[in-house]
């Protein structure tokens, strides 16, 4: 039987059983859609808390004091350790494995513009900070060194901060009482998303200057603080790779210093936030794998619809498979008959379902989406395997309802009522 044929027969067929082809097809277009959408929103959701992540440093470490808890050379346990700007300067110069260092003091203070007032928490640090915290200045410019070695009072504020003391007004140039001191205000960040900080909240409420002027104009005001101690210390290795290797020179520097063993983990904290995204990246991958399982799942039960559908086929045109074979068809022609039902079925739906699934994510990266919720990511991983899943089924749903109606005999088939 010529194959324009075969296509004729089969399109008069599913056009017979209108509703019931629609049924089964919306099976499949809502399977191929699921592993596209599915898989996408969990490569969003990585992506998207990876940059949360980032936005608080690009592979950072930070390093906050801590307790001894095991003695070393006659030390005993249970001493506090309190960081101190010369461990910084230490690491800065010791450890060739670390990029860049930064101590970093904060205070909560009172700041009065010409404006507003608030009492929002200001941060000392070095100029290297801003550039591996993600310190990006939207108007302005950064503190640089000279503004460390000379003690400048000059300030960079948070985005939220910018909005308090300066709502809706010019900002760079303007001054800033902190405390009373005169500060002239240089720059403004860009806002930031993040899901998490330490210290006292997120950089878009913060104010930041150089180090030595917070040294200089807001001495420790703690009990037991003493000029110099820190509030942590901040380092970035010259690599991911050499990032273990990096804390571990850290480590050795401080406990050389401080009289601790190097390998006591709580004479000094660490925050590593490489560690963090590493742990972040493998749950986001489970849930995408658990996802695409899911909607793979989804798919496959869409194919045993088809399947079962063209079991039904087979039953309900018993006779007619019996006439056709009386009248010269051949076994072959019988399952091509039904093998390409099967695979129009599939494949049309499978087309469908394709497009509906790409035009999904693609429509959702177009629009704004709250911040809940990331925008998915057109994979082509999930598009494939959609595809081999699709051929699979193509083949596997057809096959056997194809065999079974071709196995048939015309006079078995006439008996049929």
């Amino acid at each position: 039987m010529p194959l324009y044929e075969i296509f004729r027969q089969t399109i008069a067929a599913l056009w017979a059983t209108k509703l019931r082809s629609f049924l089964t097809m919306f099976g499949i277009v809502w399977g191929i859609s699921s592993v596209i959408l599915l898989v996408g929103l969990g490569i969003g959701f990585g992506i998207d808390q990876q940059n949360r992540l980032r936005s608080i440093g690009t592979d950072i470490a930070i390093c906050f004091n801590g307790k001894t808890a095991m003695p070393y050379q006659g030390y005993a346990a249970g001493r506090p350790i309190s960081l101190t700007v010369d461990d910084a300067i230490a690491i800065k110069e010791g450890a060739p494995l670390v990029k860049r260092v930064s101590p970093e003091v904060s205070r909560t203070v009172t700041e009065v513009s010409r404006w507003n007032a608030a009492s929002r928490t200001v941060r000392g640090v070095w100029p290297e900070y801003q550039q591996f915290r993600s310190l990006h200045v939207e108007q302005g410019r950064r503190m640089n060194a000279e503004d460390e070695s000379s003690g400048a009072r000059v300030v960079i504020l948070g985005a939220e901060s910018n909005r308090q003391l300066f709502p809706g007004k010019p900002t760079i140039g303007e001054s800033l009482s902190i405390a009373g001191y005169p500060y002239t205000v240089i720059g403004v960040l860009a806002a930031k998303e993040q899901n998490g900080s330490y210290g006292s909240g997120p950089d878009n409420s913060q104010l930041f200057v150089p180090f030595s002027a917070m040294e200089r104009d807001f001495p420790p005001n703690e009990k037991g603080d003493l000029r110099g101690n820190v509030n942590n210390i901040v380092v970035q290795p010259v690599s991911p790779k050499l990032h273990v290797a990096a804390l571990r020179e850290v480590r050795q520097i401080l406990g050389a210093r401080h009289h601790f063993d190097p390998t006591d983990l709580d004479a000094v904290w660490v925050w590593d936030t490489l560690e963090d995204a590493q742990f972040l990246d493998n749950i986001f991958h489970a849930m995408t794998v658990f996802f695409a399982a899911v909607a793979l799942l989804t798919l496959a039960l869409g194919g045993i619809g088809v399947m079962n559908i063209m079991l039904v086929a087979v039953s309900e045109r018993t006779r007619e498979i019996g006439v056709r074979k009386a009248l010269g068809a051949t076994a072959v022609d019988i399952r091509r008959q039904f093998l390409a039902e099967s695979a129009i079925i599939t494949l049309v739906s499978g087309t469908i379902g394709l497009l509906f699934g790409v035009g999904i994510i693609v429509t959702l990266r177009l629009l704004p989406m709250p911040p809940i919720l990331p925008h998915p990511v057109l994979s082509a991983t999930a598009i494939i395997s959609s595809l081999i899943t699709l051929t699979a089924i193509t083949l596997s749903a057809g096959t056997y309802p194809a065999l079974r109606a071709a196995s048939l005999t015309p006079i078995e088939c006439l008996r049929t009522d």
